[in-house]
């Protein structure tokens, strides 16, 4: 059976901002390509250089949630980590995390952070009441 694989929502985002850059340089490198057409060359470069100042905006924000999440000591590896959300996975053994008593023993699902999902319990509970 397929071990499920997890990750922290923080570093799925760094990685896109990462993925981000990446892209920007590979946009400037075809504006190298096409130095012939002058603008052309303009064109991919600005294109480039937008995809990165949008990194530089994903990375800014990113760093807005990290310094607002929790902080925690992960139970299986024992090292600090960062948790956005109800559930979240570990930075470095990627072990599902929750704080919620609620959710504690229960199957790791991301759809435990949605608004969704938490207006569906509320409906429940009122219901049961």
């Amino acid at each position: 059976m397929a071990q499920l694989v997890y990750s922290s929502k923080i570093n799925k985002i760094r990685s896109f901002a990462l993925i981000l850059i990446f892209v920007g340089f590979a946009f400037m490198y075809i504006g190298i390509l096409t130095k012939k057409i002058d603008w052309l060359m303009a064109l991919f470069f600005i294109i480039g250089l937008l995809f990165i100042v949008f990194s530089v905006v994903v990375y800014f924000w990113i760093g807005l949630f990290s310094v607002r999440a929790v902080s925690i000591i992960c139970p299986s590896c024992e090292k600090p980590t960062k948790m956005l959300g109800r559930v979240d996975a570990c930075m470095h053994c990627n072990q599902p995390l929750t704080l919620d008593k609620e959710l504690e023993g229960k199957e790791f699902d991301e759809k435990y952070n949605k608004r969704k999902y938490k207006k569906e319990i509320k409906k429940q509970q009122n219901k049961d009441n």
